[in-house]
C-alpha cells in the first residue's frame, strides 16, 4: 500500500451528509493495517470497529449492523468469500468492499458475484481506497434511503387501502364516462350491491330518479380549478333483493374531478365520498316534527296552526272568501286529571283529538294549543251556518261517553267561533274573539257553541281592566270594610256584626264583593285579600272592645280556596293572638256548596278551628243541596238563614222550610241567624218561628265603622238604627 504525504482524497459530500452516521466494519489479519484504515479512511461521522478473521467478523455482525465491510480476501481462517456468502445466506445489506493481494481475476470475479461492491486490489493508492469507500457509503446510504422511502410508501398504502375498504362511508372513483373504476365494499352493507357487480356501470343507475338530472348536470359540468369539489344531498336506490326497510338512503355526497392529463381542460374522472346521512335526516324530521306538532296528540301545535291560519287569510283576501276559527275547550278537564290521574287525563285527550278529527272536512286543521285547548281552521266556508254544521258535529261526536281505565266518561266541550272578515282581520284577532266567544260559553253553562259578538269583546275588555286594577288594589289601600249589624230582639241590642267587603275603585266608584270576589278567585289573589280581611276586622273588634263593647262577635267571609291552599287554622289563631281576641268572638262563614263538595281536608280544618274556639257558620243555609250528615261531619256553630227565604215571608206559618231550618238549628244545638230582614213584618214572623238575631235593611244597610261607633253608642236600642 502506497501512503503518499499529501492529503487525502475527499469528495464532495451533499448537504446533511455531515449529520449522516456511517459504521464501518475492518476485516484484516494485518493488525497495523487495520489501525491505519481509521487515520486514512477518518471522516465526520463515520466509526469504525475491527476484526482478524471470519469467525471474529460473523460474531460481530451478528450483533451490531454495518453499513460498510472492509474485507480482506485472505484471512487466517477462510477467504473472505465466507462472509460473502454468510451475507447472503442472512439477508444482509452491508455493503462490502474487498481488498486482495490476488492475481486472478477468477478472485475478483468470484468476489463481484457473491455481492461485494467493489474490488480494491493491493496495492493501492490511498485516493484509490477513499473513492471505493465514499462511493460504497454514498451507494449505502442512496439504497438506505430508497428502502425507507419504500417502507414509507408501502406502509402510506397499505394504512390509506386500509382506510378505504373499511370507511363507514361510499368511497368510489369514475372514469370520463361517469362508470365505476373503484368502489370500496361499503357499497355491500348500505346499498347491498356486490363492488363487482358495480364495476363499469353508470353511477346514475345507483340515483334514484328524482335527483338523477341534478347529479348528471354536476357530472357534465368542466371544473375550473383542478381540485375543485362539490356537495350534494341526493338518494342512492337499495338493492331490491336486499332485506331493508327503506328502498333509498340519502347521501351527503362530496365529489372531486380528476383532471385530464395535459393541457386538455377536460375531466377524466371523478374521486367520490358519499356518507350515509339517512339517521341525520330522520332527526332533523323528528325535531321539525316536534318543532310544529304537539307531542301528545300529533297535531299541528300553535305554530304551525298559526302559520296554517296565517296564509288561509292571505288566500281569503285574493279570492274575497271566508273562513272560521274555532276555539274548543274541554268541559271539567281538571276534575279528570284531580280524579283519575295525569295518565287518564292523556288518554282522553287523545280520545277526544280523534273524535274532533274526524268531524273536520279534508283541509281543516284541528290543533292542539296546550292543556286542554284546541283550535279548529275551516277554510273556504260560504255561510255562517257551515261552521254552524261543524260545530253541532263536535257536541254530537262526544256524546257517546269514552272508555278510561277507570270506567265510561262522558265528555262535553265549550266552543267559540270566530269569521273572516267579520270578526277580525288577523289570526291573533280571529283566535282571540273565537276564545272570548267560548269563554263566554263556559259561563253560560257549557257544551254549547256560540260565535262571537262584538259586545262580548267590550265585556272582555273591561274584565282585562278589572283585573289589572284589582292586582293593585291592595297596594293602592282601595279596600275597606263595612259592617251590618245582627241585632237580638230579645235583648234589644246589636249581639254582632258582619264584616263586608267593599272596593273603592278609583273609575267604577264603590264595588261590592259580588263584583270582584269571582275575579280575585280566578287570579289567585284571594288568599291576600281573605288575609287582609281578616287582619282588618279582627283589629277593628279589638278597638271596640278596648271601648267598651266587650260582648260584641264578628262574622268574617271565607272563600273555599282559602281552605284548599292556606294554612287557614294558624291563620286566624294568630290573628286573633295579635290583636287578643278570645277565640269566641269570631266566626267564619262558610258556604253550603263547599260543605257539600267537601273533602277530607277541609273537613279536618273546620274541626281544628272549631277545637280552637273559633265559631263557624253556614252561610245561605238551605239554597243548596243539604244532607244533615254534613253537619255531623262539619262541627258548624251557626246556621244563616237565606234572605230568599225571609224576602217570602208573609206569617209564621207560610214558610216550611224556614219551620224546618229552625227546627234543625235546635235539634243540632246551633246559633240561627236570618239575613235579608227589610220589614218589621218579617222580623216578628221570624222571631214566632224561633229566630231571634237577625240582619238587613230594615235594621241598618253596611256602615263604615265610624258609623257603626255611633250605633254602639246608644243607650237603648231603638229599631231600625237608621
Amino acid at each position: 500500500m502506497s501512503i503518499p504525504g499529501d492529503q487525502p482524497f475527499r469528495p464532495p459530500r451533499d448537504a446533511g451528509a455531515s449529520e449522516a452516521v456511517f459504521r464501518i466494519l475492518i476485516v484484516d489479519d494485518d493488525p497495523a493495517l487495520r489501525r491505519t484504515f481509521p487515520h486514512v479512511l477518518a471522516h465526520a461521522g463515520r466509526t469504525f470497529d475491527e476484526t482478524g478473521s471470519i469467525a471474529e467478523a460473523i460474531s460481530q455482525l451478528e450483533h451490531q449492523h454495518y453499513d460498510l465491510v472492509l474485507l480482506d480476501y485472505r484471512l487466517p481462517d477462510a477467504t473472505g468469500l465466507a462472509l460473502l456468502d454468510w451475507l447472503v445466506e442472512h439477508r444482509r445489506d452491508e455493503a462490502v468492499i474487498i481488498i486482495s493481494g490476488e492475481d486472478a481475476i477468477d478472485a475478483a470475479i468470484g468476489a463481484l458475484r457473491r455481492g461485494a461492491d467493489d474490488y480494491v486490489r493491493k496495492p493501492y493508492h490511498v485516493a484509490q481506497l477513499q473513492r471505493a469507500v465514499d462511493s460504497a457509503l454514498h451507494k449505502a446510504a442512496l439504497e438506505k434511503a430508497n428502502r425507507a422511502m419504500s417502507q414509507r410508501l408501502k406502509a402510506s398504502e397499505r394504512l390509506h387501502r386500509y382506510l378505504v375498504e373499511s370507511s363507514p362511508d361510499l368511497i368510489f372513483t369514475l372514469d370520463a364516462e361517469g362508470r365505476f373504476s373503484y368502489i370500496n365494499p361499503r357499497v355491500k352493507a348500505l346499498l347491498g350491491y356486490e363492488r363487482n357487480s358495480l364495476m363499469r356501470r353508470p353511477f346514475t343507475t345507483l340515483v334514484m330518479p328524482e335527483d338523477v338530472e341534478r347529479i348528471c348536470t354536476l357530472l357534465a359540468q368542466p371544473s375550473a380549478l383542478p381540485g375543485e369539489s362539490f356537495n350534494v344531498e341526493l338518494r342512492l336506490r337499495r338493492n331490491r333483493g336486499a332485506a331493508h326497510e327503506d328502498d333509498s338512503v340519502t347521501v351527503s355526497l362530496t365529489g372531486i374531478p380528476m383532471q385530464a392529463q395535459g393541457a386538455d381542460p377536460r375531466k377524466a374522472g371523478l374521486y367520490g365520498v358519499a356518507r350515509d346521512i339517512s339517521e341525520r335526516k330522520r332527526a332533523e324530521e323528528i325535531i321539525s316534527f316536534q318543532a310544529y306538532h304537539d307531542q301528545l296528540t300529533h297535531l299541528p301545535n300553535r305554530v304551525l296552526f298559526k302559520d296554517r291560519l296565517e296564509l288561509a287569510i292571505a288566500q281569503a283576501q285574493r279570492r274575497t272568501g271566508a273562513l272560521a276559527v274555532m276555539f274548543v275547550d274541554i268541559d271539567r278537564f281538571k276534575l279528570v286529571n284531580d280524579t283519575y290521574g295525569h295518565a287518564e287525563g292523556d288518554t282522553l285527550l287523545r280520545a277526544i283529538a280523534a273524535r274532533l278529527s274526524a268531524t273536520l272536512r279534508r283541509g281543516d286543521t284541528l290543533a292542539r294549543l296546550g292543556g286542554d285547548e284546541f283550535t279548529v281552521l275551516l277554510p273556504d266556508i260560504n255561510t255562517p251556518e257551515d261552521a254552524e254544521v261543524i260545530a253541532a258535529k263536535i257536541l254530537d261526536a262526544l256524546a257517546a261517553p269514552i272508555m278510561l281505565s277507570q270506567g265510561e266518561y262522558r265528555a262535553t266541550v265549550s266552543v267559540g267561533i270566530s269569521l273572516f272578515p267579520r270578526d277580525g282581520a288577523t289570526a291573533e284577532d280571529l283566535t282571540r274573539h273565537a276564545d272570548i266567544a267560548m269563554y263566554q260559553v263556559k259561563r253560560s253553562g257549557k257544551n254549547a257553541f256560540r260565535f262571537f259578538d262584538p259586545a262580548l269583546n267590550t265585556h272582555h275588555r273591561e274584565r282585562i281592566t278589572l283585573e289589572n286594577d284589582l292586582r293593585d288594589a291592595l297596594g293602592r289601600a282601595e279596600f275597606e270594610l263595612h259592617y251590618q249589624p245582627q241585632v237580638s230582639l230579645a235583648q234589644r241590642r246589636i249581639v254582632g256584626l258582619e264584616a263586608l267587603l267593599r272596593w273603592n275603585h278609583p273609575v267604577l266608584g264603590s264595588l261590592g264583593p259580588a263584583g270582584f270576589i269571582q275575579v280575585a278567585e280566578e287570579l289567585g289573589l284571594i288568599g291576600e285579600i281573605s288575609t287582609w280581611v281578616l287582619e282588618q276586622a279582627c283589629a277593628q273588634l279589638a278597638q271596640w272592645r278596648h271601648e267598651g263593647h266587650d260582648q260584641l262577635r264578628m262574622s268574617v267571609n271565607l272563600s273555599p280556596f282559602d281552605f284548599d291552599k292556606r294554612d287557614i287554622v294558624s291563620s286566624v289563631t294568630e290573628c286573633l293572638e295579635r290583636h287578643d281576641l278570645p277565640a269566641g268572638q269570631i266566626e267564619l262563614e262558610i258556604t253550603e256548596s263547599m260543605m257539600m263538595n267537601d273533602s277530607a281536608g277541609v273537613a279536618a280544618k273546620v274541626r281544628a278551628l272549631r277545637a280552637a274556639g273559633v265559631s263557624v257558620a253556614i252561610d245561605d243555609f238551605g239554597t243548596g243541596y243539604s244532607a244533615l250528615a254534613y253537619l255531623q261531619k262539619f262541627p258548624v256553630s251557626t246556621l244563616k238563614i237565606d234572605r230568599s227565604f225571609v224576602r217570602d215571608l208573609e206569617g209564621p206559618m207560610t214558610n216550611p222550610i224556614i219551620s224546618a231550618i229552625t227546627g234543625i238549628a235546635r235539634g243540632f244545638d246551633l246559633d240561627i241567624v236570618a239575613e235579608g230582614v227589610e220589614q218589621a213584618e218579617q222580623a216578628e214572623a221570624l222571631q214566632m218561628l224561633g229566630c231571634d238575631i237577625m240582619q238587613g235593611y230594615y235594621f241598618a244597610r253596611p256602615a263604615p265603622a265610624a258609623e257603626v261607633r255611633s250605633w254602639l253608642q246608644q243607650p237603648s236600642m231603638v229599631f231600625p238604627l237608621h
